[in-house]
């Protein structure tokens, strides 16, 4: 890896005033009534967390409202208000002096090159492999979190990369992989750094993919959707009660999130993980389906997770593999064409089949692709065209 930029030599030759012309809607307040809705969630905030010093190597935020010294950050839907000296629910952003500001910006925790399939993404240029990023940070709190060393933590408290977007679109093309993934923890918690990444990574002719619980507000994910090729988006349940039990958060925006990809153009997969006792009845997988059906079409791939225990949920146990059958069962029978058991390697839900002819397009094992029947994006037996992204 090249010689890398400290952060204060970086930030001193952008010029912090630079990242303001990028804070979409900083210099107008907001109203009354917004700030009294927002101290539902203020007892949330981390109150006077704002790190000494780290925030002096921070850029300010793209995306938030400020009448001089409180904020309210609006990136997602938790719209965190911040007196002076706060830190939002993601740990991510502090209030300094009235303005907003991201901690993560440049600021990986994690660097790997994993394969596309792992994201998991079965639709989209297989067998092809994926610069993959994260930064700490969640802007929910999942009981059954798989990734809660990194998600569930502030900035500060773990080992970093120091990568900036543009060594990051090196890095991809040093590595040889054609995408770059936002991944592992909540990339929405780092909007301000997966966009620039994601903008230049466009302009170098690499492919940007999301892997995203999709609780983000309208405004900044159409900007970002200019540059997104690709999103893996759980779908935790479809039951708002469940949603703000288990994971912190409420249905309507995720959906939303999906309403808007699919009018932007975005190809994304959409996975659930069948969380014992939450998310295994048969009935909610069937609204769910018919949701999907309705606003969205049969074609967008639905992943269906095995649950192991993890976090906070150690109560529970795996999910049977019967269940994920039978709400596999389900999906297809309401209509979705292709349905997908996740962590369940070698079994015959993992691989793809025509939704025409029904024959296997593509067996997998594991992440490992062992038999691949399409070209040029039609199944080699019946040449029906398959929903996806094929051909880099």
């Amino acid at each position: 890896m090249e010689k890398l930029l400290t952060r204060k030599e970086f930030l001193k030759s952008m010029g912090l005033g630079a990242s303001a012309l990028l804070c979409a809607g900083a210099a107008y307040g907001f109203s009354d009534n917004e700030k009294s809705r927002g101290k539902s969630v203020k007892g949330h905030v981390f109150k006077n967390d704002a790190p000494v010093n780290l925030w002096k190597w921070s850029i300010e935020g793209f995306h938030y409202a400020t009448d001089g010294t409180t904020v309210q950050c609006q990136v997602c839907p938790n719209r965190c208000i911040l007196e002076p000296g706060d830190r939002s629910i993601c740990r991510s952003k502090v209030n300094i002096n009235g303005k907003l500001y991201s901690l993560t910006y440049g600021n990986p925790c994690s660097v790997n090159v994993d394969p596309i399939e792992k994201k998991p993404l079965n639709h989209f240029y297989p067998r092809s492999m994926i610069l993959s990023i994260a930064t700490t940070g969640c802007n929910f709190r999942c009981l059954n979190c798989q990734n809660w060393e990194i998600s569930q933590r502030k900035p500060e408290e773990l080992r970093h990369y120091e990568l900036f977007p543009e060594q990051v679109v090196r890095e991809a093309k040093k590595r040889g992989t054609p995408s770059i993934a936002y991944t592992y923890s909540e990339p929405i918690t780092y909007y301000e750094y997966m966009y620039d990444t994601a903008k230049l990574a466009r302009e170098a002719g690499l492919r940007n993919v999301l892997v995203s619980n999709g609780y983000i507000n309208r405004e900044p994910l159409v900007r970002l959707c200019k540059y997104l090729d690709g999103a893996n988006v759980n779908l935790k349940s479809y039951d708002d009660g469940i949603y703000r039990r288990l994971n912190g958060g409420t249905l309507r925006p995720v959906l939303d999130t999906f309403k808007t990809m699919h009018e932007q153009g975005v190809w994304f997969e959409m996975t659930t993980l069948v969380v014992p006792t939450y998310v295994d009845k048969p009935d909610m997988i069937k609204r769910m389906c018919g949701w999907i059906l309705k606003e969205l079409g049969p074609d967008y791939p639905l992943h269906l997770l095995r649950f192991f225990p993890r976090y906070k949920l150690t109560r529970l146990p795996a999910t049977p593999i019967t269940v994920l059958e039978r709400l596999r069962e389900v999906a297809v029978k309401e209509g979705i064409h292709y349905v997908y058991l996740g962590n369940v390697p070698g079994h015959e839900g993992t691989h793809t089949y025509c939704h025409n002819c029904h024959r296997i397009l593509i067996e997998r094992k594991g992440y490992l692709i062992s038999q691949y029947n399409l070209e040029h994006g039609r199944c080699k037996f019946c040449k029906a065209a398959i929903p996806g992204r094929w051909n880099l």
